[in-house]
């Protein structure tokens, strides 16, 4: 073995060294995501073959990626694509990396739900179609659609649907919220808005300052401004006996459960996510019966 020569185990090692030098938040996850990318290998390869050799091109690439991770680029971001759910969606600069408690909308609409169900979602502002596709691709009789005011945004979920295989449920619309869709027409309604307050957004980690769309992160100077055009929009477009879901910044609840209450909504009540925060606001619509 030469100087040069680098392993499996050696370079997952000195990628972490360089990671957390960097004062990375995972060095040793974000070192093995992007020595799986840069190689081809799994990690049960690097855990069976820990002294496989990396040819000289895994080896460049490595080096790319770990450059562009110690200057704060997302993984997601350099790899162009991210876990979410049981889902792997593509991503681009255009829609946001979807989060871990976004997910909390997903878990809830599924128990909400039976898996043979046939039901109509409209996700409002679908970025990548995270929510959305996950949905879906729980429930084979369900359809939704999902709509954004970002054109590019749309193309990225729409190839994320047909690359799942469920561009034959799944439309999408160029609009803003639920502006232009008929009343009462779907069964659920699901969001997650922007909700920053615009002077916090220069104060977020680079990752997500300089990386996500301030279009998908900017909630105007109270941070409410989507959840005030959009609220009433869900509503009129809910039928009856239908539910919202609404991602919320873990200070909003008492604000947004009030503007639900006011665009007619009852029976609202917001749940807290895995780091016990309040995080998803939901609100039912009266039925007719």
């Amino acid at each position: 073995m030469t100087d040069t020569d680098l392993t499996l185990v050696s370079a997952w090692k000195g990628a972490q060294t360089r990671l957390k030098a960097a004062h990375i938040d995972s060095p040793a996850i974000d070192a093995r995501l992007l020595l799986e990318a840069a190689t081809g290998y799994t990690r049960t390869d690097i855990l069976t073959d820990p002294y496989k050799l990396l040819t000289a091109e895994q080896k460049a690439t490595l080096d790319d990626y770990l450059t562009r991770r110690e200057k704060r680029v997302p993984v997601a971001r350099i790899l162009g694509r991210k876990g979410f759910w049981k889902l792997l969606l593509d991503l681009t600069p255009a829609v946001l990396v979807p989060r871990p408690e976004t997910e909390c909308i997903v878990d809830m609409i599924l128990k909400t739900t039976e898996e043979g169900q046939a039901f109509t979602l409209a996700d409002l502002g679908v970025g990548s179609g995270a929510i959305l596709l996950s949905v879906l691709s729980e429930r084979p009789a369900a359809k939704g659609l999902g709509t954004d005011v970002s054109e590019e945004a749309l193309a990225v979920a729409r190839d994320n649907a047909a690359n799942l295989g469920l561009d034959g449920r799944a439309a999408f619309l160029r609009t803003s919220w639920g502006a232009g869709l008929a009343d009462a027409s779907f069964d659920f309604v699901a969001s997650n808005p922007p909700y920053i307050r615009s002077e916090v957004i220069p104060t977020l980690d680079p990752e997500v300052r300089d990386h996500d769309p301030h279009l998908a992160l900017d909630g105007g100077e109270s941070g409410l401004d989507a959840y005030i055009e959009m609220i009433p929009e869900a509503f009129r477009i809910l039928k009856a006996g239908g539910t919202a879901w609404m991602e919320i910044g873990y200070d909003q609840s008492a604000a947004v459960e009030d503007l639900m209450k006011k665009a007619g909504f009852f029976n609202v009540v917001t749940f807290k996510d895995l780091s016990d925060l309040p995080r998803i606001v939901i609100g039912q619509k009266l039925s007719l019966q």
